[in-house]
């Protein structure tokens, strides 16, 4: 025993997932730019929101064509799957829509705002979910959380890992060959 805790294991690529999570809820910046805000001259804060769409969205893009490029692929085998269709809505009702109507009139409802979407981030990072993106939806992805199969060893079975991918349905047993854009989110590659 040397004293020092058990090291584990954390899911890498930490600036990918953050910068994946940021452009999951661009949708908001592209509300609030239209919106506008009576504390922020309109080129500042058009601006910050433009920069907070095109950013986090150029990475995501940047990042799935560096996977491409680099065949950074890996070949996953369902064991079970789980469709997250239900994400998007629970994103859309608890996410978007409270943050647009909320009034930023003052500079401490600015504050709140802020402080409100940064916990959000975190929470988004935190528990992977950094593969909620409404623009997978719109160009006709499903998310599914899938486990690999139980084959009685011990070590695997245990990491889930979410796949986008344009398949209405994922069986047991399916093989897919997807690029990896995080250590647990791949888009299948197309076939």
């Amino acid at each position: 025993m040397n004293g020092r805790p058990a090291s584990t294991h954390g899911e890498g690529l930490k600036a990918a997932r953050l910068l994946m999570v940021l452009s999951s809820i661009s949708p908001l910046f592209i509300l609030w730019a239209i919106r506008g805000n009576s504390l922020i001259p309109d080129r500042w804060f058009i601006g910050f929101c433009a920069l907070m769409v095109v950013v986090p969205n150029g990475f995501l893009w940047l990042r799935i064509g560096t996977a491409k490029k680099q065949a950074d692929k890996r070949v996953l085998t369902v064991g079970t799957a789980d469709d997250h269709r239900d994400h998007i809505l629970v994103y859309l009702f608890a996410m978007l829509l409270p943050f647009y109507s909320e009034a930023i009139g003052t500079w401490r409802d600015l504050s709140a705002t802020l402080a409100a979407l940064a916990f959000i981030v975190f929470l988004f990072w935190h528990l992977n979910l950094h593969y909620m993106n409404l623009v997978f939806a719109a160009l006709g992805y499903r998310v599914f959380t899938i486990s690999p199969p139980a084959d009685g060893n011990p070590l695997t079975g245990r990491a889930r890992q979410a796949v986008i991918t344009r398949r209405v349905s994922l069986a047991p047993d399916d093989r897919l060959v997807a690029f990896r854009l995080s250590d647990t989110v791949y888009l299948e590659a197309e076939v």
